[in-house]
């Protein structure tokens, strides 16, 4: 990102730190130390509601498995042999093809942000965890319309659909309360961008990038 930092509240900061953790376990299977950060978690109990009962999920799942464990389960799900049980990229999400028209979008919003491609990354951008990565920059860097406008383009039409598959996978144990979790969040997030296009002025410089900028980019998103 190029854009300045901006004075970043408690609340954005839980946000973009959530997504860094989402970002972190769709990835590539969790690490003792991030298992050991999940198993220390400390979780309001006397708060019923979707978000806390997934912090209560996946804080007792985390001591449930080990690392080995864990590595199987990923490979499984997301890699296997030829492909996994899941496609973790947005554009088949959207269209039911890989390297398709969101991804050639993606990548024009992403250049046009500043953000570039790491020579190492063998994923393609549209990759969920890649997704995750950049809004949890965008929310500490980027003003709101340029948040709302990247979880509009690419993430909110499909990130329930991803999660509902990840829960039903037949390899899913440990990613199932993943994917409660990344569920119980961008319900959360919904909530919070919907406010956002309330609370953004028709007239604020940029907001026209909210929109999709063609009819083919109605048609994918």
């Amino acid at each position: 990102m190029t854009q300045a930092i901006r004075q970043v509240s408690e609340n954005d900061q839980f946000r973009a730190d959530i997504y860094q953790l989402l970002a972190a376990l769709l990835r590539r299977a969790p690490s003792a130390e991030l298992l050991a950060f999940l198993q220390g978690l400390d979780v309001e109990d006397e708060l019923d509601n979707d978000m806390t009962r997934a912090w209560a999920a996946i804080k007792l799942a985390a001591g449930q498995f080990t690392p080995e464990q864990l590595e199987d389960e990923y490979f499984v799900l997301f890699l296997g042999v030829g492909c996994g049980e899941i496609l973790p990229y947005g554009s088949w999400f959207m269209t039911g093809s890989l390297m398709d028209t969101p991804l050639a979008l993606l990548r024009q919003d992403l250049a046009q942000m500043g953000f570039e491609r790491e020579e190492n990354v063998k994923e393609p951008e549209d990759h969920v965890a890649a997704l995750c990565e950049v809004m949890g920059v965008l929310i500490l860097e980027a003003p709101g319309y340029r948040q709302l406008a990247f979880y509009q383009r690419h993430i909110g039409s499909w990130i329930d659909r991803f999660c509902d598959a990840v829960a039903k996978a037949p390899s899913s144990a440990f990613y199932a309360t993943v994917a409660q979790l990344a569920k119980a969040f961008f319900a959360v997030e919904a909530n919070e961008f919907e406010q956002l296009s309330l609370d953004i002025p028709v007239n604020c410089p940029g907001s026209a990038e909210i929109a999709p900028a063609s009819q083919e980019a109605v048609e994918v998103h």
